[in-house]
């Protein structure tokens, strides 16, 4: 039995400050291939190369990956400003309609750190740009400095509702993890259900209400020594489970119109 599919959605960077590529980090691809079960595969986030249609063809999954590049304001009708830092609109064309696309018809996604922004921004969201200019917050930011360890260290909890979606994955009320996003959902899209926040009341877990899919995001980053972590290992396992059930159920219905 060949492994279910879950394209990774990759960001635009210039390798050595010259040659443009599609990138994804190795800790996706781990989580995907160790924890999840599935076979990773890179997504170029450009719709200069792949359509939504082509992509929800081939894959059973997607994995909506953390990046520097920010969503751009104007797709939740706001004008940029240098607090919004840099953007990939690439991205953001195959991001947005896919998340939509997924939700419409019970496509599996997991959601990370920008990738839970989009999610927020297609259902119709909004997002601050920077989390610790709000009064009252803390800065979420990752160290500037430090290694990679101390860069993804466990920083804060996350407190989720009990009985919920990430309360039935976690089997707990409260987690603690890492840190490293700027921008935070300031307005929940309409079928935006947040079901974890930080200390804060920052959000930081959340689902699209009535979809029958998997769509569970989260604002840090699981991918982070998944298979240790006893936060990251249940959420990319329950995300696996449902991908494979995705891929079985469409298998299924092709042997049968065959």
């Amino acid at each position: 039995m060949t492994r279910p599919i879950v394209g990774i959605i990759s960001n635009s960077y210039l390798l050595n400050d010259q040659y443009p590529v599609h990138a994804g980090g190795v800790m996706n691809t781990d989580a995907i291939a160790q924890v999840a079960g599935c076979m990773p595969i890179l997504v170029p986030a450009d719709p200069a190369h792949v359509s939504v249609e082509e992509l929800m063809a081939q894959f059973d999954g997607f994995l909506l990956t953390g990046g520097r590049p920010n969503v751009h304001p104007e797709e939740y009708g706001e004008s940029p400003t240098e607090a919004h830092g840099e953007f990939d609109r690439a991205r953001d064309a195959i991001a947005l309609p896919l998340v939509r696309a997924c939700v419409e018809q019970g496509q599996p996604f997991l959601g990370i750190c920008r990738g839970f922004q989009e999610v927020n921004v297609a259902m119709g969201g909004s997002l601050y740009p920077e989390i610790r200019d709000l009064p009252g917050r803390m800065n979420h930011r990752m160290p500037p400095d430090g290694t990679l360890e101390e860069k993804f260290e466990i920083r804060h909890k996350v407190s989720v509702k009990t009985g919920g979606v990430f309360h039935e994955i976690f089997g707990a009320d409260e987690v603690m993890t890492n840190t490293l996003h700027g921008q935070g959902i300031k307005e929940a899209g309409p079928r935006i259900i947040i079901d974890g926040v930080a200390e804060d009341g920052t959000p930081e877990a959340i689902y699209v209400k009535d979809a029958p899919g998997f769509t569970a995001s989260v604002q840090w980053h699981p991918e982070w020594n998944a298979d240790g972590d006893p936060v990251s290992r249940p959420l990319f396992a329950a995300f696996g489970a449902a991908v494979q059930s995705f891929a079985d159920a469409r298998r299924s219905r092709a042997r049968l119109s065959a």
